[in-house]
């Protein structure tokens, strides 16, 4: 009876834990360069988010911006293996040891050919260390969500 109730207590637990989800936590860094529009033109998050679409909520200006021809020369500035940044920060950015403060620029993926602009935001660590990339931009690049894919870096 004992291993009964522990075996019930465990499948509760469980299921509770089904019903968990990830809520957003504040919006991007006041020190990070963007032209997105304003927090409040993007899609509502209604309810928790669930699925990769859910998460991924930039508008169509943003999309557009994202894929523009940038504006600046962009000179590279090294290729860096990137894995997903937190999923409920909007935008189109990059988390990156490439750079030391604040700017726009862009990432090609390679194996797609596609290049966005992003903003490229400074984190501690080697210049041989791994990038975070926002979901929405690792989507728009088709790159792998649960992958580690590789990125050339450009600032403009």
């Amino acid at each position: 009876m004992k291993h009964v109730l522990s075996l019930s207590l465990s499948g509760l637990l469980l299921a509770g834990c089904a019903d968990f989800a990830l809520t957003p936590q504040g919006g991007q860094q006041a020190s990070a360069p963007s032209s997105a529009p304003a927090a409040s033109t993007r899609p509502p998050l209604t309810g928790a988010p669930r699925t990769v679409a859910d998460f991924d909520r930039v508008t169509e200006e943003e999309r557009q911006a994202a894929i523009a021809t940038p504006t600046a020369a962009s000179g590279a500035i090294g290729i860096t293996v990137a894995s997903l940044g937190d999923p409920a920060r909007p935008g189109f950015w990059m988390e990156t040891p490439l750079v030391s403060t604040p700017t726009r620029g862009s990432v090609l993926y390679r194996p797609t050919g596609r290049r966005l602009n992003v903003d490229l935001i400074p984190i501690d660590g080697p210049p041989s260390g791994g990038s975070r990339l926002s979901i929405s931009a690792m989507r728009m690049l088709d790159a792998p969500l649960t992958g580690l894919p590789q990125v050339d870096v450009f600032v403009n």
